[in-house]
């Protein structure tokens, strides 16, 4: 069985001190596995984005350890956390988080390019991400010129690129109309299908489905789990 791309153990998040401190999350223990899709569901305030941002080393827990393709957080230096992130790490927000001036292609190879990866390679590497999300015919195109659904299928693209290990999405479908997100459910679900770890942060049930596994906190902690032969009555129980 192989590794996991993502271990996050004793991890506790906790923003100031004395009686005004605040627990965002408390004692998470959490491994993904490749070609397994975690959806973690719960209350607004639960710590579900929390979760998110410190599984992709964008913030460290007050007390933990998160080990993400084999480095662990904890003991790397800046610019290390940075190339891990290029390299290994996929963020999919709600809001896209594109950059207006940029083109569909510019934006999806920015991580290569900032890596000093050669041009050639970030070319074709960007044309395979496009061509995967079905937008190959608009590379050219800037965010502006297309719908939220396209939009939303360039950020897949620029997670994806370059074989991602891990792919972290938070309510990435929020925006969208039914079908669209339905779409875009189906896209990062054939990702992890190739072979990369994900989390999905969502409130939506039928999104939730999608996964292999559901995770639900409540107030920073994991309360319930089930896998995806028993995500039916965890759903229903949740809905």
């Amino acid at each position: 069985m192989s590794a996991p791309v993502l271990r996050m153990m004793g991890i506790s998040q906790q923003y100031g001190v004395g009686e005004l401190a605040v627990s965002a999350v408390s004692g998470i223990d959490l491994e993904v596995s490749p070609g397994e899709l975690v959806a973690v569901m719960g209350a607004s305030g639960s710590g579900k984005s929390t979760l998110l941002s410190i599984a992709g080393g964008l913030q460290a827990p007050t007390v933990g350890e998160v080990v993400v393709d084999g480095q662990h957080l904890s003991t790397a230096k800046h610019d290390q956390l940075s190339a891990l992130r290029r390299r290994a790490v996929g963020f999919v927000f709600q809001d896209y988080n594109l950059i207006p001036t940029l083109t569909a292609m510019e934006n999806v190879t920015l991580p290569m390019e900032l890596d000093g990866v050669g041009r050639r390679t970030v070319r074709r590497a960007g044309r395979d991400a496009l061509n995967l999300v079905g937008l190959a015919d608009r590379g050219n195109a800037y965010p502006d010129d297309l719908s939220g659904g396209q939009q939303q299928r360039v950020a897949i693209a620029r997670a994806i690129i370059g074989g991602r290990r891990l792919i972290l999405a938070d309510e990435p479908t929020g925006a969208l109309d039914s079908v669209t997100g339905e779409q875009v459910m189906r896209m990062l679900r054939g990702r992890i299908d190739a072979g990369a770890a994900g989390i999905l942060v969502t409130h939506e049930a039928r999104h939730a489905a999608w996964a292999d596994r559901i995770v639900y906190l409540r107030d920073g902690r994991i309360v319930d789990e089930a896998r995806r032969e028993d995500t039916d009555a965890i759903l229903a129980a949740r809905a």
